[in-house]
């Protein structure tokens, strides 16, 4: 007897299990699928943000004026394959284009919405997940090293145009926040409503408890193909098929694969992103993540240890990995906060990233019953859980928890 469900979600990263979970809520079957564990991919290598003020896309307007140093392809917050940028010059060029004036406040606007919904489920969700204990509402800090007034000035300007708080920090106001670290920051912004968890990975894992102790079924198989089935859908697996009314599609960086059998050309890029956690000195605490702008990082202290990521990395999703911008960030992140040796090894993941920097929400356009939710880039931690409850809320006929019209998939395929 063939397997059938309501809504079958493929993914089991945190836009994934945070769609299967809505759609439970809302009463329906529903099955998770993954090839792996659930928050074992992207969802479990970045920086653990619940970020208020990512409203910023990456290419935005300031993008034309660092554009210079980021083409020697030596800085560490960027690096990019020529070769890539070379077969992928479509892309690169809407991403450029979208770096206009004109385009950034809309895009804006859109983040915001999406993030001010999602904070709230995180919120809301970590404490019925019974993971409490690994959220902490202390801000987070962006901090540069050498003279960035302006910089500072037009970021507050603009989280203040949107409601969102922020505290102006001179060196001495950042020892005081973090008395453990070197004075090496000059200025720095405290994202006050901003909040960060111990471990993603952890979190993913117990928003996936939550669903199945909600009635879900969690499995782990290897996916094959989704086909249209009359007015249902057949998904393929390496163990057998499942019939399902509707199919969420949620697998990152691999979702492009997937829909195009179906005629579906995604224009997908892919950040990816390199991390290493390392032991703690317990008497030089870290008490919040750090943005170094300057430096092109971010550390955070972790379950296991302090956590260094690297900046950005634009080349095909499976090249092999190339761990210079963490070696080089790695040495300025030890003259901020002591720590010791390394805690296993050095991770790689792919954040999907589309041309405008919004992701992909809603129906697939030109088949019922297909539903997409992925490309939410570096803020896929943040964004998760309101990207799955828009979706679940189509799905039944609701109406989404902001406002969705800007990330309709119809914009690109």
């Amino acid at each position: 007897m063939e397997d059938k469900a309501d809504v079958v979600v493929l993914g089991a990263g945190i836009v994934g299990v945070s769609t299967a979970y809505a759609a439970r809520q809302r009463g329906m079957s529903v099955v998770l699928i993954d090839r792996r564990e659930p928050g074992s991919e992207t969802s479990y290598g970045n920086a653990g943000i619940i970020s208020s003020g990512s409203i910023t896309p990456l290419n935005n307007p300031s993008l034309w004026k660092a554009l210079p140093k980021y083409l020697t392809n030596r800085h560490a917050a960027l690096r990019w394959n020529p070769l890539w940028a070379l077969q992928n010059a479509g892309w690169v060029a809407r991403f450029l284009a979208d770096s206009v004036a004109s385009r950034f406040r809309p895009r804006a606007a859109a983040l915001h919405g999406l993030i001010g919904a999602s904070a709230k489920l995180h919120r809301e969700w970590i404490v019925k997940a019974d993971a409490a204990q690994r959220i902490r509402e202390t801000g987070w800090l962006k901090a540069w090293r050498g003279e960035a007034v302006a910089a500072v000035k037009a970021e507050q300007a603009l989280l203040a145009e949107y409601g969102i708080a922020s505290e102006w920090l001179d060196r001495q106001a950042i020892s005081a926040l973090e008395p453990d670290i070197v004075p090496v920051y000059k200025i720095g912004l405290l994202h006050t409503e901003t909040a960060s968890v111990d471990s993603p990975g952890a979190v993913v894992k117990a928003y996936t408890r939550m669903f199945a102790e909600a009635g879900g079924d969690v499995r782990q198989s290897e996916i094959k193909a989704i086909l249209p089935d009359g007015d249902r859908w057949r998904v393929v697996l390496a163990d057998g098929d499942m019939s399902a009314r509707h199919v969420a599609v949620a697998l990152g960086p691999w979702s492009a694969d997937i829909l195009r059998p179906l005629g579906y050309r995604v224009p997908l890029a892919f950040e990816r992103g390199y991390h290493r956690e390392f032991k703690p000195n317990a008497a030089r605490s870290l008490r919040r993540p750090i943005y170094d702008i300057d430096g092109g990082f971010i550390m955070t202290p972790m379950e296991q240890g302090i956590r260094v990521t690297s900046g950005v990395e634009l080349t095909d999703r499976d090249a092999p990995s190339s761990f210079a911008q963490l070696d080089q960030v790695v040495p300025l992140a030890r003259g901020v906060v002591e720590f010791g040796d390394p805690v296993g090894d050095a991770w790689r993941g792919s954040r999907p990233t589309l041309p405008d920097s919004l992701p992909m929400i809603g129906p697939a356009p030109r088949h019922a019953g297909l539903w997409l939710a992925f490309g939410n880039q570096h803020i896929g931690f943040t964004t998760g859980p309101a990207t799955g409850a828009a979706i679940a809320a189509m799905i039944s006929g609701a109406s989404p928890p902001f406002d969705v019209a800007p990330f309709a998939p119809g914009r690109y395929i």
